[in-house]
């Protein structure tokens, strides 16, 4: 591999911002107005792609050369369908404003038209690969003029965002600035884990702007998560199942990682599978995993732990993990007070599962409806059910029906209270037992009560003191 290449006027090389924020609202306008407010760890990424009816010098005037400049081949994720000389044109004529960095594709010569500016100009190389494509350390080895260099490629499992660490760790030790990352809600570890794995910067979404491509977190949150404070002692934990994108648990959890001084990330980790699961717990590796659906039973099972399990912990990577479900104390909490007699229960996954055993252990009579599981108005009536849980994944679109709403209608003549797992929406569920009079136990309220014990589990026994 080589070393990295020299600014063009021999001086010394100025290290990229932490962030690059890119620009993508679709009015300049607001893009400029989002480039002022950016805090000074942060320079905006002006995307000529995305407004082609701007003129470029007057763009980069506009933010007096405090940025970065970029044109995005439509072949690479952008928005530019024209030819490449126009291109090419357009970053010349920004070149010609002094921006603090310009964005050129690794394998492309620099112009003319940039070089005749590289005493005052900052190369950024940079290259998007195909899905399973794996170049990194081959393209370290011949490195093209530059300052700093960022390859993306594309995640189709989460263990591959492990496979960027070696690579990152060894640009960082001969200084190299490198940022290596992977596009889609699988690869955000790879985005936000940036620092501690060795990488020099990573890219951001503006916090009042739509994203510029796929898992690009918002500014907001990756200074709230202290993205850019992350070393090399930092370990990963997160949430695991999908979807996940939505999830409280970073604003949580990494919150009281802050507090507690724990050299710990807590992320969303989008993962259906069990397998693709049990692989990136050991390649990533992870200290800590709060599990969601479809995850509960089948990774423990995978594990060889007895599910369903919320909440999985070890002290360092290789331990063996422990398992706790922490869903089951917060119900447990939240039934108390509860008037007694039988539950109808609504589903037949994890969350019905630690329902159920929550309620056997109550003493309280249940009968379990799901589509496997079918039942009629007049059961449910002869059931004569004090409480519902509902404990499907309707809900979670803001335009989901409630469930089985003849057997609610009929659950209701009786029902004095409901518990709602479901915390994302305001879902028909919750509004079904406003409307009927019931007392509701939130899936805010719920969530709040099992993170809490979820938090004490990692900041006690994930990673060091």
């Amino acid at each position: 591999m080589a070393a990295r290449q020299g600014r063009g006027d021999g001086g010394a090389v100025t290290a990229p911002p932490r962030y690059f924020v890119t620009l993508a609202h679709p009015a300049w306008e607001d893009a400029l107005a989002c480039a002022r407010r950016l805090p000074p760890e942060a320079l905006p990424e002006v995307r000529l792609d995305l407004h082609p009816d701007g003129d470029p010098e007057a763009m980069v005037q506009a933010l007096r050369g405090r940025c970065l400049v970029t044109c995005r081949r439509r072949a690479e994720g952008g928005a530019w369908d024209g030819n490449e000389a126009d291109r090419l044109a357009r970053l010349c004529e920004a070149a010609a404003a002094r921006p603090a960095w310009l964005d050129l594709e690794w394998d492309l010569p620099v112009p003319e038209g940039i070089q005749a500016h590289r005493s005052h100009l900052r190369l950024l190389r940079s290259v998007h690969v195909g899905e399973g494509v794996f170049d990194l350390d081959a393209r370290l080895g011949d490195l093209p003029e530059g300052e700093a260099y960022k390859w993306v490629g594309r995640a189709t499992k989460l263990a591959d965002n492990a496979r960027l660490k070696d690579a990152l760790a060894w640009a960082s030790a001969r200084g190299i600035f490198l940022s290596a990352f992977l596009m889609g809600d699988r690869g955000v570890a790879s985005r936000c884990m940036q620092f501690a794995w060795g990488g020099a910067f990573t890219y951001a979404a503006p916090d009042d702007g739509p994203p510029a491509a796929p898992g690009q977190v918002p500014l907001a949150q990756m200074l709230a998560w202290r993205c850019h404070r992350l070393h090399g002692h930092h370990a990963l934990c997160g949430v695991m199942g999908s979807p996940v994108m939505h999830s409280r648990g970073p604003a949580y959890h990494n919150a009281r990682f802050k507090a507690a001084f724990k050299d710990l990330l807590y992320l969303p980790l989008e993962c259906g599978d069990a397998l693709e699961a049990l692989e990136a717990l050991e390649a990533l590796p992870l200290l800590g995993a709060s599990l969601t659906a479809p995850l509960k039973e089948r990774l423990p099972r995978a594990l060889g732990l007895e599910g369903p399990l919320n909440t999985l912990y070890r002290r360092s990577p290789g331990d063996p993990w422990t398992g706790a479900n922490t869903d089951a104390g917060a119900l447990e909490a939240a039934l108390a007070p509860l008037p007694p007699g039988p539950v109808l229960v609504l589903g037949d996954g994890g969350v019905a599962a630690t329902t159920l055993g929550v309620l056997a252990r109550a003493g309280r009579p249940a009968l379990r409806v799901s589509r496997r599981t079918p039942a009629d108005p007049r059961e449910v009536s002869a059931f004569a059910p004090a409480g519902v849980v509902q404990a499907t994944s309707l809900g979670m679109d803001p335009a989901d029906p409630a469930p089985f709403p003849e057997l609610l209608a009929a659950a209701g003549a009786t029902a004095s209270w409901a518990v709602e797992w479901i915390y994302k929406e305001d879902t028909a569920f919750a509004r079904w037992a406003r409307e009927a009079g019931l007392r509701l136990v939130e899936g805010a309220a719920l969530f709040e009560a099992q993170a809490r014990l979820q938090s004490e589990h990692f900041v006690r026994e994930c990673g060091g003191a």
